[in-house]
């Protein structure tokens, strides 16, 4: 059910529009106001899917209603309705944040076709705030030790600026969940978040990858492609085990964190770019600076935040929440009950060394829950927690 306000000081207007919109389609619940202070007294104690609102109105105008409930409820759309005299003003509404405006005497086909396109928005907009939610859930951080605290202290002190920070840590600890919370708790966080695994990519094709190319740049280009820099603008970009980066890529990379702008393979054009950087290494970059490997302009423009990531073995404090954590979770994946773990089976858990941190922790629960009995037993672990 899709619920409506119309705001409308003209009581005929407001009869036919309600009668108009009750009668189209019975999914629809249509309320109205005969004046702005009422319409906006109505969204404030109720929630609606759609507001029609008129522009010349008494008490308060059609503009001031819409500026006061972008403030409180901006996820509603608002159509508004104008006079001929008021089609300047509509103009202005728009740009505003309003999503369309209808003249008076509305159009039936014009009114319908807007009021469906409203609501379809309207439902993309929670589709997408759920969704967010899920993807959230999934990169939650779990554990109160006092390393987590200070790295979730950390998020909440860089993630609202533009700073770029470097992660680093062992492989397995989590490092692409400090990036998603950055990027989630940032003003970048209704724009893309585009990962990258340095590692995972030729180095012959990273380029290519990252700033995009153009047709016939090499033999497989078959069409002009872009890179994950014009995919990530607006967002962020995350470059996952940068310490695998080529040279020649790293100096791309320097260039567009120093100017913002990239260039395609195969291209003489600059595109212009506004991404925020954020990198992930498990390797030690000031050796492999000294090594040659890796560009020291590059480390210091992307180190303005280092943030550490422990091991497990430096948090065993947290094992038994991320147990917990683990065990919902993919019981929610299996669409199977939850399995307990015994105290003695966390215990004997806290005490193995977790060469493969989190992940390897993650796969020994799943199995546990696998092969296990209905609660997971100190033997269990003995078992077929064997490393």
């Amino acid at each position: 059910m899709s619920k409506i306000l119309i705001i409308e000081d003209e009581a005929a207007i407001r009869r036919v529009l309600v009668k108009i919109l009750s009668e189209e389609n019975d999914s629809y619940i249509v309320d109205d106001a005969e004046d702005g202070l009422q319409g906006l007294e109505k969204v404030k104690n109720e929630d609606y899917d759609l507001i029609l609102c008129d522009i010349k109105m008494p008490k308060m105008d059609g503009v001031e209603v819409l500026e006061a409930i972008k403030k409180i409820k901006p996820e509603i759309p608002m159509v508004m309705i104008s006079g001929h005299g008021d089609l300047e003003t509509a103009v202005q509404t728009m740009r505003l944040g309003a999503f369309d405006y209808i003249s008076k005497p509305p159009d039936l086909n014009r009114l319908l076709n807007t009021v469906r396109n409203a609501l379809d928005k309207k439902k993309l907009v929670v589709e997408n705030k759920i969704l967010k939610k899920k993807v959230s859930k999934n990169y939650e951080m779990i554990g109160e030790s006092s390393a987590i605290s200070h790295i979730k202290e950390m998020i909440g002190k860089v993630a609202p600026t533009e700073a770029r920070v470097l992660i680093t840590g062992p492989n397995g600890t989590g490092k692409e969940l400090v990036a998603h919370q950055i990027h989630e708790k940032s003003e970048r966080s209704s724009g893309p978040m585009i990962e990258v695994n340095c590692a995972a990519i030729p180095s012959e094709l990273i380029e290519s990858e990252l700033f995009g190319h153009m047709k016939g740049a090499f033999t497989s280009a078959v069409k002009d492609r872009a890179g994950k820099f014009e995919a990530a603008d607006g967002g962020t970009i995350f470059l996952d085990e940068i310490g695998d980066m080529s040279l020649p890529a790293q100096a791309k990379v320097l260039r567009a964190l120093q100017e913002n702008l990239i260039q395609r393979v195969g291209a003489d054009k600059d595109i212009k770019v506004n991404v925020r950087v954020l990198a992930a290494t498990n390797k030690d970059l000031k050796k492999e600076i000294e090594e040659g490997r890796f560009r020291e302009d590059l480390y210091h423009r992307l180190a303005v935040i280092l943030i550490k990531v422990p091991s497990l073995n430096d948090r065993r404090e947290d094992i038994p929440a991320l147990i917990e954590h683990f065990a919902a979770k993919i019981a929610d994946e299996q669409g199977s009950a939850k399995k307990v773990f015994s105290k003695a089976a966390v215990k004997l858990l806290q005490e193995y060394d977790w060469t493969g941190n989190i992940r390897e922790l993650r796969n020994v629960v799943e199995r546990l829950i696998i092969l296990g009995g209905n609660e997971i037993s100190e033997n269990d672990v003995k078992l077929f927690a064997s490393k």
